[in-house]
């Protein structure tokens, strides 16, 4: 057992999904052509004044309610001084003394009990354009379509104890800018990443200790390997008495290790002082009482009602709750009739794995929960086995078919008629007299042998509950 305890705090910045920047009119769609979505505004023109987007404001306020923050009325907008290529007005406009919203809390389940993580602050700012270093012509090159895109970043407390709770906390915060529909959420396009500040400090010790910040993790894979190394590097450092230097690293997904990139940036090196070109902004009581109305269920209350409701383990109301799509896909399902575990089980094994697999979006699926609950019905009532539902099911997802008419056109359908069994079950027996005597004699397990021979004649159609029913009757 390590004698030292790691103390994490993440600073995730989400981009609003606007269709316009913070402070001008360009675009920001991913994956134009760069250097396209771009202006006098946003590439820091002299005289060119920046305009509030009211939209970012709204989804930066949503969060901030998500997260039970409190929202300042009023806020001001900063710039923040540093040199970087990618930056090209020499600041990056944030808010430091007077953020959007400050002091919030979300929770978490970790080691199977809630633990609540403390928000800082939630606060706005533009971000910066992007360095593209090529290595083959030994070149830099500037893509300023992301500059001026909205963000909002997301202080935590110093209160995560473990890479898995990190990356649990991060999981969660995607969750809930999914559900308010402000963020896409995708860590490899860089719209949800996050940089981490790390330090240990002896077992039941208060005082912090020495920080580091890394950077540079664009999935929870990568953030759950640079934090489980960071830690491990650290600890290795104050176990042999030598200091932990506060500095910032970057994470090298290549070999799993972190290097230092510059030494720890503290706010007053930054310079910060209010923006100039941008007045406070303020908002209203009845605008933010609008904007709670507006709030839906949010992950960790739907996951409660999900156990609660419909009586699910806490896994599958985790799981089923991550992304509202699948939430929604799954209620609508159970609001149709099938049981809601035998829905979750389904959804967890079969529909997840293939739309992973297949890389397909829920939503775009012909695969509705009508659809999905009459394959249910199907197997439910014997029209059909459980085992062939699995077999079509990847057929059903993929195309435009109603099940029911599928299994008919296929063939599928099970044998249940009694009278029909009973005249198959017959025809069996009376064609092995050998083994139907030698099972009378004693030996049962011929009974799998009748078994299959009926599927065998019935060409695995035959409802094989029935089957072994029936030929228990006639066997007596």
């Amino acid at each position: 057992m390590s004698a030292f305890e790691a103390v994490i705090g993440l600073e995730v910045h989400a981009q609003l999904k606007t269709e316009s920047k913070l402070f001008c009119a360009c675009s920001t769609h991913f994956g134009e052509k760069p250097n396209t979505n771009t202006c006098p505004v946003c590439t820091g023109m002299p005289g060119a004044l920046p305009v509030i987007n009211k939209k970012a404001v709204e989804f930066a306020a949503k969060m901030a309610l998500a997260m039970q923050c409190r929202i300042n009325t009023r806020s001001v907008f900063a710039r923040k001084n540093y040199f970087y290529p990618d930056l090209p007005k020499g600041y990056q406009i944030s808010q430091y003394e007077a953020p959007l919203a400050e002091n919030g809390c979300v929770s978490i389940v970790s080691g199977g009990s809630f633990r609540e993580i403390r928000i800082i602050r939630i606060h706005m700012e533009d971000d910066a354009g992007k360095s593209i270093h090529s290595r083959h012509e030994n070149l830099s090159y500037v893509d300023l379509n992301r500059t001026g895109v909205p963000l909002i970043e997301i202080v935590s407390g110093p209160d995560l104890r473990s890479a898995e709770e990190a990356v649990t906390y991060l999981k969660q915060l995607r969750s809930i800018l999914m559900y308010l529909g402000i963020c896409e959420g995708n860590m490899e396009e860089g719209n949800f990443r996050c940089d981490a500040n790390v330090s240990l400090r002896p077992l039941g010790r208060e005082r912090l200790g020495v920080r580091t910040e890394l950077k540079n993790m664009n999935s929870f894979r990568h953030v759950h390997k640079a934090l489980e190394y960071e830690i491990q590097r650290q600890e290795d450092l104050l176990s042999d008495s030598e200091p932990v230097i506060q500095e910032t690293l970057l994470f090298d997904e290549d070999s799993g290790t972190t290097r230092s990139m510059r030494g720890k940036e503290e706010a007053h090196d930054y310079r910060y002082f209010p923006d100039p070109d941008l007045v406070p902004m303020e908002l209203s009581r009845e605008a933010i009482a609008g904007w709670t109305a507006e709030l839906p269920e949010l992950p960790p209350a739907k996951m409660l009602r999900f156990q609660e409701a419909y009586g699910l383990p806490e896994y599958d109301a985790g799981l089923l709750t991550a992304e509202r799509d699948l939430a929604d896909y799954f209620e609508a399902t159970v609001a149709l009739g099938p049981p809601p575990k035998v829905v979750s089980n389904w959804i967890m094994t079969d529909l997840l794995r293939e739309i992973r697999e297949k890389d397909l979006v829920l939503s775009r699926c012909a695969f509705t929960p009508e659809r999905f609950a009459s394959l249910l019905k199907l197997i439910d009532s014997g029209k059909i086995s459980s085992k062939t539902g699995k077999q079509i099911f990847p057929e059903l997802l993929l195309q435009d078919l109603d099940p029911g008419t599928y299994v008919q056109e296929k063939g599928y359908v099970q044998i249940s008629d009694d009278s029909e069994l009973t005249r198959i079950l017959e025809e069996v027996l009376e064609e092995n007299p050998k083994e139907l005597a030698a099972y009378k004699a004693g030996k049962k397990k011929l009974l799998s042998f009748f078994m299959g021979q009926v599927m065998k004649k019935t060409k695995g159609q035959a409802n094989p509950k029935l089957v072994n029913e029936k030929l228990q009757e006639l066997l007596k």
